[in-house]
């Protein structure tokens, strides 16, 4: 089992997939990795060798900020806004859409279970 970045990457899924795993490494990226060290794309993760391990470990080290120290990195950025009170740190706060999406219907992933509140009463006619 391959373990890069304190991730282990699933054994039995292509290179490509399996590094997709790390946090702050998408498909595009785990490409490049595997197009810089001359890794075939298709080759599965348990079928690397310890010099292909080496070389994308090298290489994520070398280039790319991930996992642990991408997570604070993000972290110390809401924390920022969060700070300086700006409309972005507010809705992060609220914990409500920060990018401009509606919130009158939607937006339950931020907003979580629906709470329930009472309808107005309808008046009664004279």
């Amino acid at each position: 089992m391959a373990r890069i970045a304190g991730v282990d990457l699933p054994k039995n899924k292509r290179g490509e997939i399996g590094l997709t795993y790390i946090y702050g490494i998408g498909p595009s990226t785990a490409r490049y990795i595997l197009d810089k060290n001359n890794i075939s794309r298709d080759k599965k993760v348990n079928d690397w060798t310890d010099e292909e391990q080496n070389a994308i470990r090298s290489t994520i080290n070398d280039e790319l900020k991930v996992e642990g120290a991408l997570r604070s990195e993000v972290q110390m950025s809401i924390k920022r806004l969060l700070d300086i009170a700006c409309y972005r740190g507010v809705r992060h706060r609220k914990g409500l859409p920060v990018r401009g999406q509606r919130t009158r219907t939607n937006s339950r992933t931020r907003k979580g279970k629906r709470k329930t509140v009472a309808g107005k009463k309808k008046a009664p006619k004279k």
